[in-house]
């Protein structure tokens, strides 16, 4: 059996990478296709309860590098548990968030040591890699309007400064201009199926063999 797809949506806070993770997830199921969406912190149940620790509380909560071990240690678990069980099948997978978040996150954002972080990828995920990674990309200030318009519990990284966010999408930027092979930069400043259908034209031709009629 052939190994499934593997497609990442990463961004800044308010950029929408959750309603099209779901748009794309719900798009990609076929036939003959099976697509499974999931997200990170979290993804499988011990992931899940660590996800709270780390979007939940106040901002200085903990120090980037607590922060980018627990990243991790949720990582592995959704990893064994979710991910690479799924790619097995043959199905898609389709993640909001992974790898480049903590990059970004922690490794721009706060300043951690990105030589420190890269260790950890390696150690913890080997040489898996997404086939695909949408970065959604908006106006830092746009991005905190939407963030605040829809906030709940898990908003301790919406309340970072705006030195942080501007920092954050730097750094996205950064990876994407560092991988182009892997990564697309998806301009986000628009209403959501706009958005969408631009997600949609690329992974269509990403992927160009498996739609072909």
């Amino acid at each position: 059996m052939a190994r499934g797809r593997f497609i990442t949506l990463e961004g800044g806070e308010g950029a929408g990478k959750s309603t099209q993770a779901k748009l794309l997830g719900t798009w990609l199921v076929a036939p003959e296709r099976v697509a499974v969406l999931t997200r990170e912190p979290g993804g499988s149940p011990g992931a899940e309860q660590i996800r709270a620790l780390l979007v939940e509380g106040e901002p200085d909560r903990w120090d980037p590098i607590a922060e980018a071990l627990l990243h991790y240690a949720a990582r592995r678990d959704h990893l064994r548990r979710t991910i690479e069980p799924e790619l097995a099948l043959g199905r898609w997978v389709v993640c909001d968030r992974f790898i480049d978040s903590t990059m970004a996150y922690q490794g721009y954002g706060h300043g951690l040591d990105r030589d420190f972080i890269r260790g950890l990828e390696r150690a913890v995920i080997g040489d898996l890699r997404p086939d695909l990674t949408l970065i959604l990309d908006l106006p830092v200030e746009l991005g905190l309007k939407r963030a605040a318009e829809r906030r709940g519990t898990e908003a301790r990284y919406e309340a970072m400064d705006r030195a942080f966010h501007e920092r954050l999408r730097a750094g996205y930027r950064a990876i994407a201009a560092a991988e182009p092979d892997r990564c697309v930069l998806i301009d986000a400043d628009a209403e959501p199926m706009v958005v969408q259908r631009r997600i949609r034209d690329t992974v269509r031709m990403r992927f160009s063999a498996d739609f072909a009629a």
